[in-house]
């Protein structure tokens, strides 16, 4: 549907289930890309299985709450790319915790891993985006709607569905921000989850199932698309109707 042969991606948080169909889907696209993730060994195993060759994928080991590390990882697609054409934020921290025993420790990792690494990475990126480029952060149903037992996440993710329509007012005409919100997505991240409460939450779906990470990830890329030309500062929700039920 989409060519993406000369456009480049920056895909942060790229060796989670879905970033991972993010990051596949690109790639049959035919866009170059910079993966990152904390967990280094992962992300390069991961870059060597998509490309081989090493000419298209670039992996970084990459701590999102650390600026230093985003800026080097801008650096680094420029570097070996020329441009930035699209930017992707997906590293995400999902944990159980009460806000009655939640430490500041636990409260700064969550928002420092959902939200100032998607910030540190679009101040890094800015300059050398290229007209026409987008930008999409990967936000959650819990932004919307809040989350019990993880209100650091939602407060996170509520966080990163603002910031996107902000930056999108700033870099308006040049570059593009939208945001997706998913719900429950069948990856190694919501297992806990749907061991606790898994049943009711289908049944609350109207669609009656979990979505598969590829459904997240086309939507991402039509984001990045020119089909998408005069969209901005949008949220799409991808979560089966889970979003309107009661």
């Amino acid at each position: 549907m989409f060519d993406f042969k000369g456009k480049s991606l920056l895909l942060a948080g790229a060796n989670g289930g879905i970033t991972r169909a993010v990051a596949r889907t690109f790639h049959e696209l035919g866009a170059s890309m910079v993966l990152t993730d904390l967990n280094g060994p992962g992300i390069e195993a991961f870059g060597r299985e998509l490309d081989p060759s090493g000419q298209r994928v670039v992996t970084m080991k990459v701590d999102a709450t650390r600026s230093e590390e985003c800026d080097a990882s801008v650096r680094l697609a420029k570097e070996r790319f020329g441009k930035l054409d699209f930017l992707v934020n997906g590293a995400g921290l999902y944990l159980d915790q009460m806000v009655a025993t939640m430490t500041d420790a636990q409260w700064r990792q969550t928002l420092g891993v959902n939200l100032d690494g998607v910030f540190y990475t679009c101040r890094a990126a800015i300059p050398v985006l290229a007209d026409g480029g987008a930008i999409v952060n990967i936000a959650s149903m819990a932004g919307h709607r809040g989350s019990f037992m993880h209100t650091h996440y939602a407060a996170a993710k509520g966080g990163v569905l603002t910031f996107s329509r902000s930056l999108a007012r700033e870099l308006a005409p040049r570059v593009r921000v939208n945001a997706v919100s998913p719900g429950l997505i069948d990856t190694p991240l919501i297992q806990p989850l749907l061991k606790v409460s898994g049943p009711a939450l289908i049944d609350q779906t109207p669609m009656k199932r979990l979505g598969r990470p590829e459904e997240v990830a086309r939507v991402i890329a039509f984001l990045c698309s020119d089909w998408a030309s005069f969209l901005t500062a949008e949220t799409i929700h991808i979560n089966g109707g889970l979003h309107i039920a009661s």
